[in-house]
């Protein structure tokens, strides 16, 4: 059982369907707000939490006297990552890599103890990412920065996801002892997490070029879950790679099903279009890897208390 952190306050921002605030409150931490500018996912939200999400623009300067409010002690957050992300445009120009700029300014101006930024790897690469590191270092945080690959923190999935924390007058680094000395030494595989459940060993994902297999075996990790679900091609070809032939009890993952690779609870309750289910399940931070990282944090913490 994780120690229970109830005397921090966390306000989760760009909180989606909640997977990032659910691995929190996993780790032990109490979440007090969320806030989101997509009705849809605060709908599903609504029905999975207790504490109030709010519909909010977070590049309204104000914003960060509303969430002053709540005096968070953590804010954590995954800024949108289309205009970073391998599978988008890779391009900041289209606006999105101004939401991660507005987040580093709610830090700035809230200053809470610590935060927690999730973004993909290539983040690092950005003009974008540049400036708020720029930021951060002149409020005088210290930053850990750490790429993990969440199929050794928890997860079914291979998805490499990049991480920024910040403590407030703090050591650069101060939390990767605690990340990295926690990793499983191997990969969690499907079939680790969910056992025959599927009722398939072989499933099929659309991949993004036919010059890759699409056929893969839940003896390991999942692919990387995306927000777009399209079911076989009718004229699909076997590719080499590919562990069988289409025909050999092979299927697409259901909405649902992506759900649990991304390790949201069977009982977290999903409502709405297809289309909107995938768009969110995919771009949430899978819950136990915020979980993974919530847990380092209060392993920190408590060495802190001492």
């Amino acid at each position: 059982m994780p120690m229970i952190n109830n005397s921090l306050k966390v306000v989760d921002l760009f909180a989606g369907c909640g997977g990032m605030s659910l691995g929190f409150i996993k780790a032990g931490f109490k979440i007090v707000a969320a806030y989101d500018n997509w009705p849809s996912a605060i709908d599903v939200y609504r029905k999975n939490f207790k504490h109030e999400i709010f519909l909010e623009d977070l590049k309204n300067p104000s914003i960060a006297d509303k969430i002053l409010k709540y005096y968070p002690d953590v804010i954590i957050g995954g800024p949108p990552c289309q205009d970073f992300s391998s599978a988008g445009h890779r391009n900041e120009s289209l606006g999105r890599a101004d939401l991660t700029i507005s987040f580093a300014n709610i830090i700035c101006k809230i200053k809470p103890k610590y935060f927690i930024m999730e973004n993909v790897e290539r983040i690092q690469n950005s003009l974008a990412f540049g400036k708020i590191k720029e930021q951060f270092i002149k409020e005088n945080y210290g930053l850990t920065s750490v790429v993990l690959d969440a199929s050794l923190c928890g997860v079914p999935q291979k998805r490499k996801r990049f991480f920024l924390i910040g403590e407030l007058q703090g050591s650069d680094d101060f939390l990767l002892g605690d990340l990295l000395s926690n990793l499983s030494k191997l990969p969690m595989t499907i079939h680790d997490y969910l056992g025959d459940s599927l009722g398939v060993e072989y499933y099929f994902r659309i991949p993004r070029s036919y010059n890759r297999r699409a056929i893969f075996s839940i003896y390991e990790p999942c692919v990387t879950i995306r927000g777009v679900d399209r079911p076989i091609p009718k004229n699909y070809k076997k590719h080499p790679g590919d562990l069988v032939s289409i025909g050999d009890n092979v299927r697409a993952l259901s909405v649902i099903e992506r759900s649990y690779i991304q390790t949201f609870p069977k009982d977290f309750v999903f409502e709405g279009s297809k289309t909107n289910l995938n768009l969110m399940i995919g771009n949430a931070v899978p819950v136990e890897l915020a979980r993974f990282v919530g847990e380092a944090l209060n392993n920190y913490l408590s060495r802190k208390v001492i």
